[in-house]
């Protein structure tokens, strides 16, 4: 039987890491059996008591801790390390990205057509909750200033949702520890010449007052990170 291995990246998130844990593990998939990797990055608000209680209710989910908050490149390298599946899928901790789309990301590489799949809230496929403007300018911005230096033609770079073959995701090699991960892991992708497919999925966002982290200083990163490993770095 195939694995699919979720690598579910977790900072203060005790509102929401129960739903989304069961969420992910009532979602079928034919045929293929689901490894769940949690990576608390030292939360400070409850998080790790409400996975420590998970992890003893079910021993099949891999929780692994920080001890020092490193940021989600971080968690997602632990993460990936201790991934044991076919492929490796990245699920956020919060509720804006639904776990029901897995077949639809899948696709691609069942059928042998795709070595990482990239999920696009910009190509119309379901429900997308409209919060900010800029955040939205600030994305396709980046997003097309990483085309211009990977020669990919995304069209949402940023999406947490990326699925990649197990030996792929594990033999790259990852320096950013915040959202950086995101355009370094696009920049490495492109310059290994990897097939890349990109599929519609819904996007459920929050706005500040329910939790959502990345901010201005974030884009200043993404850009330094665009210029460092799209132009520069290996």
């Amino acid at each position: 039987m195939k694995k699919l291995s979720i690598v579910i990246p977790v900072f203060n998130e005790a509102a929401t890491i129960r739903t989304i844990v069961d969420t992910v593990k009532s979602v079928p998939l034919e045929g293929i059996e689901k490894e769940l990797v949690l990576v608390d990055d030292c939360s400070s608000d409850g998080t790790r008591k409400v996975l420590e209680e998970l992890a003893g209710a079910d021993a099949s989910l891999k929780v692994l801790f920080h001890e020092v908050n490193q940021g989600k490149g971080a968690a997602l390298r632990t993460g990936f390390a201790a991934a044991t599946g076919d492929w490796v899928l990245i699920q956020d901790a919060d509720l804006e990205y639904d776990p029901h789309e897995y077949p639809r990301l899948l696709a691609p590489l069942l059928c042998g057509r795709a070595d990482v799949v990239f999920g696009s809230r910009f190509l119309g496929g379901g429900p997308h909750r409209v919060v900010y403007y800029w955040h939205y300018i600030g994305n396709r911005f980046l997003t097309t200033l990483s085309n211009m230096t990977t020669n990919l033609n995304l069209t949402d770079m940023e999406v947490c949702y990326k699925v990649f073959k197990r030996e792929i995701i594990q033999s790259i090699p990852l320096q950013e520890n915040r959202f950086g991960f995101e355009v370094e892991i696009t920049a490495k992708v492109a310059k290994r010449h990897l097939k890349v497919y990109e599929v519609p999925i819904s996007y459920y966002g929050r706005d500040y007052s329910e939790g959502k982290k990345i901010g201005w200083k974030d884009g200043f990163s993404a850009i330094r990170c665009i210029l460092k490993y799209g132009l520069f770095s290996d």
